[in-house]
């Protein structure tokens, strides 16, 4: 079975961002997490989703630069 969650700091690392920087995030709440006890997981498919809708508003700003 695939593991469906990930530390902060993995999450980082997938980023390419600091591990401060993604603390920073997730408080925020710019970074879906999940607190099992005193441990914050990011969801992988939260990740994926977040990503792509990021991807999708950076398409849209472009387009309207374009015009």
């Amino acid at each position: 079975m695939a593991v469906l969650t990930m530390t902060v700091g993995e999450a980082a690392l997938a980023l390419g961002i600091s591990r401060n920087s993604a603390y920073a995030l997730a408080r925020s709440g710019q970074l879906p997490v999940v607190r099992l006890g005193k441990r914050l997981l990011v969801s992988r498919s939260a990740l994926e989703r977040m990503l792509a809708q990021a991807g999708r508003v950076a398409e849209k700003e472009q387009a309207g630069a374009a015009r």
